[in-house]
């Protein structure tokens, strides 16, 4: 539309085959259309719809939009262009009211397109905080994130505090039957038509690629004799029956590739001149990852347990930690992209909390309050690991009292505690099986390579994706 660059469409999974087309079309909105932004065109929509129930979205949605701009013959256009793509029964008009003229504007026309057309309405609602009152805290967050303060000009802000989980009295009081039918409790068709049921437990694992005419049982097995003599001479019983003692559950839980696998980027990391860390965590107590040099840790000198990191009895993914010198490591993520296919191999994220020091120092910034005062209330706040504003509260004498006596430290503690649970990504990447691809993985137990700020952490993930 002119003028404008994006517009938003709500398409949600009705089923496995609209499950698969939707990680499909977000993957090529990433990969393919981005600009700025994840972007698919109608093209692309039209390919994966099966199994999609669209929403016509909010007011920066196409048809919204056009109603806005007083265009509904262009209105009219699009509605049947989706109908034409989606069919009758699979896309609904969307209407919301959070008091903006704009909303008011295009319930209007699509009150005409659902009678028009004999499309079904439904009433949503944006939800970006839980109640009214947190609105504030959310307007404080928006500035944490944008790097603005609250008395900038011109910053980005919401318009109202109406964007709170609003109850059924509520909705149906904006949105009354006699005016928009079935809307509200068209939600619920909605909701009972999504049945998409996620299998857990499966892992989908990628297959290394093995030396013709051995399997991968045998190849590691193979591998293991040929490097146990580096690591102990001579080789005693206890090495050996140790050794075998492993191979046997390495196989029988069906690691053996995914040895294979580590072992092989590590291979080539010291080959490469590239630096890896002798290993950490639970996989120093496998002679079978000593020998192979996924780790430089000897598990029989320190009696360390191989069932802390891999036990028949409780069926896991293992979980193996390996550092790479950052400089270099992207040369080792290159290599697993040209090893295994570079649409088997994708960059996640993983979430840690907001420190409490620091969540105070960043409420302060968006409150625009002097750096001296804010440094003063952030460092009353005992520098011991896993604190907690809660925590400080009981153990701080000092902190609590400042929390009860300035009503400017009060309020940087309180916005401070409502946005302590956000978070910054480090990143990671994920390794999937041929079985498998980029599209259908987010539910997989996968081969995941974390990229912190001075070194690479590279475990396989025991849980979904």
């Amino acid at each position: 539309m002119k003028g404008v660059r994006y517009h938003h469409l709500i398409l949600l999974a009705e089923n496995e085959i609209g499950y698969r087309n939707l990680t499909k079309l977000v993957s090529l909105g990433n990969i393919e259309g981005y600009y700025y932004k994840p972007r698919i065109d109608k093209e692309i929509l039209r390919q994966y719809h099966e199994g999609l129930i669209c929403l016509s979205a909010c007011i920066i949605g196409e048809i919204p939009r056009a109603i806005i701009n007083g265009d509904m013959e262009k209105a009219d256009e699009l509605t049947r262009e989706y109908i034409d793509i989606f069919g009758l029964e699979n896309f609904f008009l969307e209407v919301q009211d959070h008091g903006l003229e704009n909303e008011r504007k295009a319930r209007e026309g699509l009150l005409y397109l659902a009678e028009k057309y004999s499309l079904k309405l439904v009433a949503t609602n944006d939800l970006h905080y839980v109640r009214r009152e947190d609105a504030s805290y959310h307007d404080i967050l928006l500035c944490i994130q944008t790097g603005a303060t609250v008395n900038e000009p011109g910053r980005m802000k919401f318009s109202s505090d109406d964007f709170y989980l609003k109850n059924v009295a509520e909705m149906e009081k904006l949105f009354p039957p006699d005016v928009y039918k079935d809307a509200l409790t068209n939600t619920k068709l909605i909701a009972d038509r999504c049945q998409v049921d996620f299998v857990f437990g499966e892992h989908y694992l990628p297959q290394f690629p093995l030396p013709e005419g051995l399997t991968d049982e045998q190849y590691l097995r193979q591998l293991c004799e040929e490097k146990i003599t580096g690591r102990y001479d001579p080789v005693t019983k206890e090495v050996r029956e140790r050794l075998e003692y492993e191979l046997d559950v390495i196989h029988r839980m069906g690691f053996d590739s995914y040895f294979l696998i580590v072992w092989d980027f590590i291979n080539h990391a010291r080959e490469q001149g590239i630096a890896v860390g002798p290993g950490r965590g639970s996989a120093a107590g496998s002679i079978v990852a000593y020998t192979l040099g996924i780790t430089d840790i000897d598990p029989l000198r320190y009696a360390l347990l191989f069932e802390r990191f891999l036990n028949p009895e409780r069926v896991s993914m293992p979980d193996i930690d390996v550092d790479f010198c950052y400089i270099r490591r992207g040369e080792v993520i290159d290599y697993v992209k040209e090893r295994y296919g570079e649409d088997h191999v994708a960059q996640i994220i993983t979430f840690g909390t907001m420190l409490a020091r620091g969540a105070v120092r960043d409420v302060g910034r968006a409150l625009d309050l002097p750096y001296g005062d804010v440094d003063r209330i952030a460092k009353l706040i005992p520098a011991e690991l896993g604190m907690t504003l809660a925590k400080a509260m009981k153990e701080s004498a000092e902190f609590r009292q400042l929390y009860d006596s300035n009503p400017e430290a009060k309020q940087v503690i309180d916005y401070a505690m409502a946005v302590f649970p956000v978070i910054h990504p480090p990143m990671r990447l994920v390794l999937l099986s041929p079985d498998a691809p980029l599209p259908t993985i987010c539910r997989y137990s996968c081969l995941t390579v974390r990229l912190s700020l001075s070194m690479t952490r590279i475990w396989w993930s025991g849980s979904a994706c």
